[in-house]
């Protein structure tokens, strides 16, 4: 026997709140995965898979902040200029250069589709999945400058801009899809 609420049924409600429940822990999932992710991401880009050492780090910002100079040489040294390895890359083609573009690419597709699903709800364009991903990987060239970890490369922030600008749309043609076949089948979204 069911039992009326002025909102409507008893197991509309608790299938309601099931559904919330579900969403919500699936939110977590999400975020967690996307902290995992990030976490990930700066160990192989700052660290080279090697230990996070902190002490290493404030020596390393310590020196770079005492003497600005460092930071402006290496900098010089970097790849300023847009294009210039992707061109040289693509003219050379060695199984290096190619492994490097394809994985500066591939190693920012999950944060676009991180993006796609944290902020689905947002409706977040593609310039501005274009400059997240930018700003993400803005912070971890400059971090390899500042610590002196690694050398700058605009080419770099173009091509994982564009990894996480293919992993964004991805989640969207997949979610797009998804939506057409659950509506065909007859399923509510």
């Amino acid at each position: 026997m069911k039992k009326w609420f002025f909102f409507g049924d008893q197991e509309t409600q608790e299938g309601e709140m099931g559904m919330k429940r579900k969403r919500t822990l699936n939110n977590l999932k999400i975020h967690a995965l996307f902290v995992l992710y990030v976490y990930a991401l700066f160990k192989f880009i700052l660290f080279k898979f090697g230990a996070i050492d902190m002490t290493f780090l404030r020596q390393q910002l310590k020196q770079s902040l005492g003497n600005p100079d460092d930071i402006t040489v290496r900098l010089q040294k970097g790849n300023l200029i847009p294009f210039k390895e992707i061109s040289r890359s693509i003219h050379v083609l060695s199984i290096h250069d190619l492994i490097n573009m394809i994985g500066n690419i591939a190693i920012f597709m999950p944060f676009g589709i991180f993006l796609g699903f944290m902020l689905r709800n947002k409706k977040i364009s593609l310039i501005g999945a274009f400059t997240l991903s930018l700003g993400l990987s803005l912070i971890l060239e400059s971090a390899q400058a500042l610590f002196s970890i690694g050398s700058f490369d605009v080419d770099d922030l173009i091509l994982n801009s564009s990894g996480g600008l293919i992993g964004f749309i991805a989640c969207k043609v997949c979610a797009k899809f998804m939506a057409t076949t659950l509506q065909t089948k007859g399923r509510p979204i």
